[in-house]
């Protein structure tokens, strides 16, 4: 088993980066979809669709990704490590 140190720990870190950009894109893509394809009678209130797209809105807000999209970004353009902080 690999011992933490600065370059494990960053790949780590990166790792979940890149897994929140993605999983932040696939659940607000599904959740429009949910109203897009059936059209809109999926919104009435009967349906109850809206809490998914609420929610999915709320995970992705809890844990902002932008702050994903920028470490990732400076790893891969500028060659930097993500800082040691609580939220990467």
């Amino acid at each position: 088993m690999a011992q933490p140190d600065s370059g494990n720990v960053a790949a780590a870190q990166l790792a979940v980066a890149e897994a929140k950009v993605l999983t932040t894109e696939i659940a607000l893509a599904a959740a429009d979809m949910l109203f897009e394809l059936p059209g809109t009678r999926a919104t009435l209130a009967e349906n109850n669709r809206a809490r998914h797209w609420c929610n999915a809105r709320t995970h992705t807000l809890h844990d902002p990704v932008r702050w994903n999209y920028a470490l990732v970004g400076n790893h891969r353009l500028n060659g930097v490590a993500p800082p040691f902080h609580a939220w990467s």
